[in-house]
């Protein structure tokens, strides 16, 4: 959030509350068409898997002002088709942060179907709906970037396969979504090329705009209306304005105006077109420093929520509910907290990457507005996948077995995008020489003893690709040992190849460091290392589990091993080329693979004394508690893009050990 002096915060505070204030006049035309201060009300298409009967898609820029009027077509505002009193129950089922994991797909434990399952029970509701019940399935943004499925959507037109999370979503029925700030990771061109072939239901967002791509009023809209059963459910869709790819050269003009402004402009509009108003925020729990979710530490939010809510519940007189998702929060798990209720504003959010179905129900009297309205709240545990227990284990009921799933969907509608996934996987990146540093066999042997040639390449590569991360370029980046899980041989490199070397998903996170903090971390680290004397005993194709981590070229030390792990230490520090003694206060910026940056749990840099084996209770350090910016990239398809843009894994593209760790 921008800060303001209190006098222009207070003219901007009376400005948004006059806009609250105003009352829209809503005007029947043969055709609509917006102009300033307006919204049209123009009819669309719903998803044939939802199950909305009737939709309208409120066109108009609500960013132009207060929306004084709402101009309809002809029989989009009818008659009440409710006789006064007479009840709906609205239930809403969501996910929000979905990030590709529809189904997570894992060779020993058997695969999770994560989409399937929330389809299984948001089918099964509808079934067994009355004649006074609506059901609808929604999704509160992030629904690319996060697993291998994100691989089908490429890097160019040419590239793309499909649009994993807008295809599954739209075939799971969904009936209406919001942008989120991930949608644009790999561009908006991509993003459009997504949303055409892939996406059967309407995407809002009020307050982006400005694309060179996407349009509004096009690809996405500001607000919606949809019908069921004679019910009127209105949507308005905010996007956050603080962790959105904006400012890249493929698009300079995308932008993200404050959710909260734009939310006043246009929630007096929605609203009056409809008995009950859905806000689909991804804009985050809190406000401007916030913890919670997936943040380790305070995280910059901006307008999140909390300030949305107040912005509109006062002012509003009907039913209205929140739906987020950005934070990765999870909210209301054992019913409804009272805190997660502001301003007459109900806030729900069903953490992220799948874990949750939510599940709100609300029951709404026609015309008496807030009066009488109930509203429930719970959250549904998605269940991991695990065929390595046996039945009578007593974990055995917790996970997914075959009947918690709607097989059906996962057989007609993932398993095509799984198997064009393998087509995508054999897909070659480049071309390795030089291989003997970077083959399996050395990782393996390297990678938890000291410097390993497959780290730096990765590192140094990161680093050179930050100059294109929406914060600017790192000084420095790192990756955890046991996240090395391959090597690479000489000749073509594939997809898949590079995907075995680094399994995991992680984002990359980055840090603002002192150099006293960077030098606290490599005297943890060389207490992480394993010792000489602990090579024989050690089986070095397994995981050691105590977080030793490999770092770019600009932190150079030498680790002195001590009589025990407890003594040992880094010497000879150099940061950036300067004794680290010379900038201890200094700050540098440091790239973190989430993994690490959430505190690397049984590998503890969280605070814990040091796992792995390593004796004597060492403390850790806490990485949580550091200054962090969530770029939302994901760390191997950032390395990926770097080597496509190199061509060749070889020494000379940096797959070399050059002596920036060595181990007395």
């Amino acid at each position: 959030m921008t800060h303001l002096t209190r006098r222009a915060f207070m003219e901007r505070t009376a400005a948004l509350a006059a806009a609250a204030a105003v009352t829209p006049v809503i005007v029947t035309r043969a055709q609509a068409q917006a102009g300033p201060g307006q919204l049209a009300m123009v009819a669309a298409q719903p998803n044939p898997e939802g199950a909305v009967e009737r939709l309208w898609l409120l066109k108009g820029d609500p960013l132009a002002g207060p929306v004084r009027e709402v101009l309809a077509e002809d029989g989009a505002v009818e008659p009440a088709r409710l006789a006064p009193g007479e009840r709906r129950v609205l239930r809403l089922m969501h996910f929000n942060d979905m990030h590709n994991h529809m189904t997570d797909l894992h060779p020993a434990r058997g695969d999770t179907h994560r989409m399937a399952q929330m389809v299984k029970r948001v089918r099964e509701a509808r079934a067994q709906a009355g004649g006074s019940e609506v059901v609808l399935f929604l999704t509160a943004g992030d629904d690319h970037t996060g697993s291998v499925f994100d691989e089908l959507m490429g890097w160019s037109e040419d590239e793309f396969v499909a649009d994993a999370g807008y295809r599954a979503a739209s075939a799971a029925g969904v009936d209406i979504g919001v942008l989120g700030n991930h949608e644009f990771d790999r561009g908006a061109d991509l993003l459009k090329v997504g949303i055409d072939r892939d996406c059967a239901f309407p995407l809002l967002s009020a307050n982006v705009h400005g694309s060179a791509h996407i349009a509004r009023d096009a690809d996405y809209v500001a607000a919606a209306v949809a019908e069921a059963k004679g019910l009127r459910i209105g949507f308005i869709g905010l996007t956050t304005a603080v962790d959105t790819r904006v400012g890249m050269e493929s698009d300079p003009g995308l932008a993200v105006a404050s959710p909260v402004e734009a939310a006043t402009n246009i929630y007096r509009a929605v609203e009056a077109v409809s008995d009950v108003v859905v806000i689909l925020s991804h804009c985050g729990y809190g406000r401007d420093m916030h913890r919670s979710g997936k943040a380790g530490t305070a995280r910059r939010i901006g307008e999140g929520d909390f300030a949305i809510a107040e912005a509109v519940g006062a002012p509003g007189t009907k039913p209205v509910v929140l739906v987020g998702g950005h934070s990765h929060t999870e909210l209301n798990t054992d019913g409804l907290d009272p805190h997660n209720v502001v301003k007459g504003v109900l806030l729900t959010q069903a953490k992220a990457n799948g874990a949750f179905l939510g599940d709100i129900s609300m029951s709404i009297g026609a015309g008496m507005g807030r009066e009488q309205w109930f509203s429930n709240v719970a959250l549904h545990p998605i269940k991991r996948r695990d065929n390595r227990v046996d039945p009578d284990d007593e974990a055995y009921t917790s996970l997914e077995h075959d009947g918690d799933y709607d097989a059906d969907f996962e057989q007609r509608v993932m398993a095509p995008m799984i198997a064009a996934l393998d087509a995508k996987l054999a897909e070659v990146i480049g071309e390795v020489a030089d291989a003997p540093l970077i083959s399996t066999e050395r990782t393996i042997a390297d990678r938890y003893v000291g410097e390993a040639a497959i780290a730096n390449f990765m590192n140094d590569a990161l680093v050179a690709r930050s100059a294109t991360f929406p914060g600017g370029p790192v000084d420095f980046a790192l990756f955890n040992a046991t996240g090395l899980a391959s090597g690479v041989d000489a000749g073509p490199l594939t997809f898949r190849e590079w995907f075995d070397v680094m399994p995991y998903a992680d984002v990359i996170d980055v840090a603002t460091l002192t150099g006293a903090q960077i030098r606290d971390m490599l005297n943890s680290n060389a207490r992480r290392i394993l010792r000489p004397e602990e090579v024989a005993g050690t089986d070095l194709r397994g995981f050691v589990s105590r977080g030793f981590l490999h770092f770019s070229g600009g932190i150079r030390y030498k680790i002195a091993l001590g009589a025990s792990a407890a003594e040992a230490r880094a010497e000879r520090i150099t940061l950036a080329g300067k004794p680290v003694e010379e900038v201890l206060e200094n700050s540098f910026t440091l790239a973190f693979n989430s993994y690490i940056s959430l505190g690397a749990f049984g590998e503890t840099w969280n605070g814990n004394p040091i796992g792995g084996g390593v004796p004597g209770e060492i403390p850790s350090v806490d990485v949580r508690a550091f200054d962090w910016e969530h770029t939302g990239l994901v760390y191997r398809n950032e390395v990926i893009a770097a080597i496509r843009q190199m061509g060749t894994v070889s020494a000379a593209t940096g797959a070399r050990l050059d002596g920036r760790l060595a181990v007395a």
